[in-house]
């Protein structure tokens, strides 16, 4: 009877523990299952996986927006605070008559960002030509410490052997645009040979999956006098042509972009003739030339204003295929715009409203440039 006893308790007690393991097992196995199918799942697909991540990051496509802004703004002397024996700087020292501080350079810079941020509701323009600047650093001081710093933006330039030591310079959006390729366009005069100016910067871009060539333009002053230094410009106008014909030689098509302080109007030899830019659209060759600021030229407006008189010395010419284009990098509008905005203007007692600028000889106005930039919408998609 005792083993009768014994023998029912202790099958009792092995059903009882067998039961717990079971209710115990399902939340050990559940666990299991999870992490496994998650494990098997990542091992069973992962080029799967690996291709989806990669076209959403690197297919431009989907990342690029439907519209950018192209600027092109002559920002007047924006000079560092250090002296380079090889360039005649010395009037942007602390210590000289201009006494360009630190402050003034800060001021300086934010009130470039102030006039770039204006012209796009949204953010700075995504692909900025900029002439009048001493080196590379200025141009970091630029994207770096203004608000510029909250975009990816690259620069391309350099040195020139302008006497001055002033440069031109494209400053890009990285996420919008990559750069295949850029040079230094020389410009020399065999009339003048001790004469050296600025280079011309011509980049080679992508965005998309689509080439796009920028020339950036700092031509020669008018100081002198206008038909004394005509053929200074000329030349300019003939190393750009040249340029131009090479690249309509490989692809008729090239989708081209010019734009800068021409120093020239729109009428004027070396644009109208030697470029061969116009303001006719109607049957436009995919290779010729378009001039988008040549209707906005009056006498009321201008991007600069001498005594009293508006000139349109900068521009932003494109190739015919950026005006036929339906896809694609295409012109937005058929006209470029000025962004001239109350704040940028100062009134001058004897010529009227004018560009304010930072100084006017050696006193300090504070200002933005003598230049008002000109802009164009692109599509991109």
């Amino acid at each position: 009877m005792v083993k009768i006893i014994t023998y029912l308790f202790i099958s009792v007690w092995l059903l009882f523990l067998g039961n717990c393991n079971n209710k115990a097992a399902p939340s050990a196995t559940a666990d299991s299952t999870v992490s496994t199918t998650t494990n098997q799942d990542t091992a069973s697909e992962p080029t799967k996986e690996v291709t989806t991540v990669e076209a959403t990051s690197n297919d431009p496509a989907k990342s690029l927006p439907d519209e950018i802004t192209v600027v092109f703004y002559n920002v007047e002397n924006l000079f560092d605070m250090e002296d380079n024996p090889d360039k005649k700087d010395e009037e942007y020292m602390p210590d000289s008559d201009k006494k360009w501080t630190p402050d003034r350079y800060q001021k300086k810079l934010d009130n470039l960002y102030k006039v770039l941020s204006t012209i796009d509701e949204d953010r700075p323009p995504a692909i900025i030509g900029v002439e009048e600047v001493e080196n590379k650093q200025v141009l970091e001081d630029l994207v770096k410490k203004t608000p510029m710093v909250d975009y990816d933006y690259g620069i391309v330039h350099y040195e020139s052997p302008d006497v001055r030591g002033i440069d031109v310079a494209l400053i890009y959006d990285k996420g919008i645009m990559k750069v295949k390729d850029s040079e230094k366009l020389p410009v020399y005069f065999d009339f003048e040979p001790e004469t050296t100016t600025r280079d011309i910067l011509y980049v080679k871009g992508e965005i998309g999956e689509e080439e796009v060539h920028l020339f950036v333009n700092h031509w020669s002053s008018r100081r002198g006098g206008l038909a004394a230094s005509e053929p200074k410009r000329l030349e300019a106008a003939k190393v750009v042509r040249a340029k131009l014909d090479e690249i309509f030689e490989a692809d008729a098509d090239a989708k081209v972009i010019l734009g800068g302080d021409f120093n020239d109007e729109p009428e004027n030899k070396s644009v109208a003739e030697v470029l061969g830019a116009s303001d006719e659209l109607e049957g436009i060759a995919d290779n010729a030339l378009y001039n988008s600021v040549k209707a906005l030229n009056d006498k009321e407006t201008g991007t600069y204003n001498y005594r009293g008189n508006w000139n349109m010395l900068d521009q932003i010419i494109l190739s015919g295929a950026v005006m036929n284009s339906k896809t694609g990098i295409r012109a937005a509008s058929e006209k470029a715009g000025i962004l001239r905005q109350s704040w940028m203007m100062y009134k001058d007692p004897k010529y009227g409203e004018r560009p304010s600028r930072t100084y006017g000889g050696p006193n300090y106005y504070g200002g933005y440039s003598d230049h008002l930039p000109v802009y164009l919408e692109l599509a991109i998609k």
